[in-house]
């Protein structure tokens, strides 16, 4: 662990917080000794409820390691200009190039949510690293403990959404 990077992602949570992009929450990927993405809340500034930091920082190293897969390294939505092909004869459902967040590390100001979580999962980052626990955040009004909750439970009790299952 490096405590650059973390301060790093807690210069990003505050300026997110004083431009009013969203709340206080920063994010850098680095690879090797290197920052390859940043990530700020931008929630507000989009109006896009996945735009954590972590979401926006993965989308940014995506973009830096991979320009010709996805264009728009300043959190836009991307548009594709290459397929991400499957080398002949692999077994591997998932092309190595679209693990290209493997062999980095993430860095975090607060821990993540469940879904920042997943996506950190997806993206194969091999180490995550974050500062405030999940109860140090919900003292300030992003408590995702009922999120944790609910994927315990059986679909049909999930709360706060219907969900129908084998439709």
């Amino acid at each position: 662990m490096d405590r650059k990077f973390m301060e790093e992602a807690t210069r990003l949570a505050t300026e997110s917080v004083e431009k009013g992009w969203g709340g206080p929450f920063g994010a850098v990927i680095v690879k090797d000794g290197e920052i390859i993405g940043r990530g700020q809340n931008r929630v507000l500034l989009t109006g896009c409820p996945v735009f954590h930091a972590e979401i926006t920082a993965i989308i940014d190293a995506s973009s830096r390691l991979n320009p010709k897969a996805l264009l728009g390294s300043d959190y836009h939505a991307g548009t594709i200009l290459e397929m991400i092909a499957r080398a002949p004869g692999s077994p591997d459902l998932v092309p190595e190039r679209a693990r290209m967040l493997k062999g980095c590390e993430i860095y975090i100001n607060g821990a993540p949510c469940p879904m920042c979580m997943s996506a950190i999962y997806w993206s194969r980052i091999d180490h995550l690293y974050f500062g405030c626990s999940l109860e140090d955040t919900s003292h300030i009004g992003f408590s995702d403990a009922f999120q944790y909750e609910d994927f315990a439970l059986p679909w049909e009790k999930r709360r706060g959404i219907k969900v129908t299952p084998s439709f």
